[in-house]
Order: structure tokens, then sequence, then C-alpha cells
């Protein structure tokens, strides 16, 4: 199998071809992703085109869910790609919960991650996420909210 040098950390590597294509695809899925959020953001006429909640949610809260879902796929990308772990994404997502919209664009989004298939890595870090902001509401307030949770092994 064909590979390359990569540096990543400042360790040298090689990572094989079809891992790098993998990932350069999945960039390049997330560039139309973004695209297409920033001009729903942007243009409040393109806000319902991208409505999944029924006509249940204002727009206005609509656009800060489509940042919101930004916020959470470039973080996904960042850990898909070897630039984060998921113990550094566990903890990126901590932060994402102390905002209030990004908690309630978490609880929104429930019924897509649902669909997911439940082999799929996407699912198992919903999952992860889920039990996360399950954590963060019981803790006390007391607690500091930079240590609530188990975050996973790598």
């Amino acid at each position: 199998m064909a590979t390359r040098k990569h540096r990543r950390r400042g360790w040298g590597f090689s990572l094989p071809s079809a891992r790098r294509h993998r990932e350069t695809n999945l960039i390049q899925y997330q560039r139309l992703h973004l695209d297409l959020l920033f001009k729903a953001i942007d243009d409040p006429d393109l806000v319902a085109v991208m409505d999944t909640y029924g006509g249940a949610v204002p727009a206005d809260t609509q656009r800060q869910y489509l940042m919101a879902n930004a916020l959470y796929t470039n973080m996904l990308l960042a850990y898909r790609v070897g630039s984060v772990t998921r113990k550094e994404l566990f903890g990126h997502m901590r932060l994402f919960f102390q905002n209030s919209v990004c908690r309630e664009f978490w609880l929104a989004t429930a019924p897509q991650r649902a669909s997911l298939d439940p082999d799929s890595e996407e699912y198992s870090i919903g999952r992860m996420m889920d039990q996360l902001l399950q954590d963060l509401d019981e803790a006390s307030d007391n607690e500091d909210w930079w240590v609530v949770g188990t975050p996973p092994e790598s």
C-alpha cells in the first residue's frame, strides 16, 4: 500500500493513501457543509430550507443552531482526521455545553442522532456526549464543570 509521510504534532509517521484519501474527502465535505450552513445563517430566507424541527423553532434560534452545528461538526472533523484525541474531543464538548444555545441545539437534534447507524463512530460519539450532558445537568452547582463526566481513555 502506498504511503506518504506526514507530520502531526511534531512526529513523523506514514499515512496509508486510502486513509489520506478518506481524510481529504472528509475535509472537502466539511467545507461544503460549512458553506451551506453559513449561507443559511447569512440569509434568513434560507433558514426554512434547513429547518428540521417542523417549524417549532423560530428562525433566529434556527440560525443559532446552525452555528452550533458548525462548531460541533468542526470538532467532530478534528477528531476524525486525528487532530484531537477522543479524550480531547470530550473536553471540547464540555466547553461547548457551557453555552445554553449549544445545549438546546444538542437536545433539539436528538432525533437526528437517533437515526444514525448504532455501529457508527458518530453514533458512539453522540451517546458519549449525551451522557456528558446528562452528567453536567446532574452536577451540583458547586462542582467545577471542567471535571464533570468520565472522559474516554484515548
